[in-house]
């Protein structure tokens, strides 16, 4: 066990006492494909409240562009999907959850389909698959060419609003969770923007909290996260006492659209399937790079990508390389990636007839809240799925399109897990955590702090530097609670968390790149490393460090 020295975090938000309060089975937070699609099958066995940061569709899911892996062709097996998924995760993957999303996967994806998913098929019928990295079958379902995610949503989305015993709170953000004496969740305060009745600060009462808030990438300056991904499901996870796992891994795509040194923010996509029909890297003289660095060269696994840009911006001393496709021709560029090739176009970027600009910029995250196989935290009465968790599929670097089938697959065993014993109401205990807010004029800086102490490339200097701007940003109090302090407060917890949990783990290994360690160490990091927030609603000391503890990979 190793105690981490962080920064001061809040124990919970400091926000007025709630105005209303209203009492529910099961509270789902986020709308995205495993929020709702927990939602939908939650009605089953008892009233479902939706909570969502904006409107029902804005969360990462319609950002999707690649598609969602299953082993769908006659041709294909669960087996060599587990194996593909396994070699990416790079160690830390537990195969027990692996299989489980890839043997519930097939079926998952023809209930999406029964649902009214409409995906791109051939001539006959079949669907169309195609490749990404990592992969080495065709396997990746998509539909509008290039805009997957978004007909998901679509899909899911006019399912839940036709379901009358489901309620949607919109432009709602959860801010803690309410605890029983035991620990135990007892339902979620959160602060709702123009909702009539309900407007302003409220506490729900619920026998469940289902997680499905999304991830973090709004911690780093350039991302492809949409704004309200600002970590917030860690971080109230981490306030209540829950373990988070292997947060040190955090995917960088290697191919987003490079808009200059200035952009900022949410950037667009280049999905990985361009490369999957073909396309290839190549550096400002039209070399191609990648081949001979990885059997799959192109198509390699995203952090051997990713890696492969960095070192070759190095090694040029450029801010970007080129992504060659101008084989596709207008036809397939239309046909197969509208989204992108409008995307492109909109920025002054030919890709019918241009290389195109990329570099790596922050994806997702793959570990988070630690879950078993059935979705539930180490806190009785919370669960979590999608990318705010860490249920063991993803390791060390998440295999494409794995996101997408992981958010269905996990959020289908938390419901069915609830039908068979959902847990009773509890009473409310008196919460005697520190309250707290950081200043949200700190985020660009926290963001560029970030950037370049926890980014792509990463050193125990550079991680010791972060740590101690971060401490700096964090004492920087708020004087009015509202959105903007509340999710720079969410983002400062994650952001140390994270520093904490990179400092810890001294090897390179899947997104996680130590350039003083730049070697993969089994010998001593086979295992996962998690991490805890002491000061769980039940102590009033502050909250100063994380506990650290790598769990060897048979125990997990």
């Amino acid at each position: 066990m190793t105690v981490h020295s962080a920064p001061p975090v809040p124990q919970r938000l400091a926000a007025p006492e709630p105005g209303w309060t209203d009492t529910v089975d099961v509270v789902v937070i986020g709308s995205g494909i495993a929020g709702l699609t927990a939602a939908l099958k939650a009605r089953e066995f008892g009233s479902v409240l939706v909570v969502t940061k904006d409107v029902v569709a804005s969360g990462s899911t319609q950002w999707a562009q690649g598609g969602i892996a299953a082993a769908l062709d006659p041709e294909d097996t669960p087996e060599e999907h587990l194996q593909d998924t396994l070699v990416a995760g790079a160690g830390l993957s537990d195969p027990a959850a692996v299989r489980a999303l890839v043997t519930e996967g097939p079926d998952a994806v023809r209930d999406l389909i029964a649902l009214g998913a409409r995906f791109d098929t051939l001539a006959g019928g079949d669907l169309s698959l195609t490749r990404e990295g990592g992969h080495h079958r065709n396997r990746i379902a998509h539909a509008g060419g290039d805009a997957t995610g978004a007909e998901i949503e679509r899909a899911l989305v006019a399912a839940v609003t036709r379901a009358d015993d489901i309620r949607i709170i919109e432009h709602a953000l959860v801010l803690d969770l309410l605890r029983a004496e035991d620990g135990a969740v007892a339902g979620v305060t959160l602060h709702v923007m123009g909702e009539g009745q309900l407007d302003g600060v409220g506490a729900i009462r619920s026998r469940a909290v289902i997680l499905a808030s999304g991830g973090l990438g709004q911690l780093y300056a350039a991302t492809t996260n949409p704004s309200v991904s600002t970590g917030d499901g860690m971080a109230l996870a981490l306030r209540a006492g829950a373990k988070v796992r292997d947060l040190e891994f955090v995917q960088f795509h290697p191919t987003v659209l490079w808009l200059g040194k200035s952009a900022k923010g949410q950037q667009p996509l280049v999905s990985e399937a361009v490369r999957g029909e073909g396309a290839f890297l190549v550096d400002h003289e039209g070399n191609r790079f990648m081949q001979g660095r990885h059997e799959l060269a192109d198509l390699a696994p995203r952090d051997v990508v990713a890696k492969a840009i960095m070192r070759q911006m190095l090694a040029t001393g450029k801010d970007h390389v080129l992504l060659d496709a101008r084989h596709f021709g207008d036809e397939k560029w239309r046909v197969r990636f509208p989204t992108i090739l409008a995307s492109c176009r909109s920025h002054g970027i030919d890709p019918v007839r241009e290389l195109i600009p990329v570099a790596p910029a922050c994806h997702y995250s793959s570990g988070g809240v630690w879950t078993d196989l059935h979705g539930q935290t180490s806190v009785p009465g919370l669960y979590a799925c999608g990318e705010v968790a860490c249920t063991g599929v993803h390791g060390a670097n998440r295999l494409a399109s794995n996101s997408l089938l992981e958010g269905l697959v996990f959020a289908r065993r938390i419901t069915d897990s609830l039908a068979a014993e959902l847990p009773p109401l509890r009473e409310l205990a008196v919460d005697h955590r520190v309250p707290g807010l950081v200043d949200a004029d700190v985020v660009p800086e926290l963001q560029r702090v970030m950037t370049v102490g926890a980014g792509v490339i990463r050193s125990a200097a550079g991680l010791a530097d972060a740590g101690e701007r971060l401490g700096k940003l964090i004492e920087q109090p708020a004087t009015d609670p509202g959105t903007p302090s509340w999710e720079a407060t969410n983002l400062a917890t994650v952001a140390s968390a994270l520093v904490a949990a990179a400092t810890v783990r001294e090897e390179s290994r899947g997104s996680h790149w130590r350039e003083d360690h730049p070697d993969r160490d089994d010998a001593r990091w086979s295992g996962n490393l998690d991490l805890t927030l002491p000061g769980d609603g039940r102590s009033a000391r502050p909250a100063t460090a994380f506990v650290a503890l790598k769990e060897a990979s048979e125990g997990k």
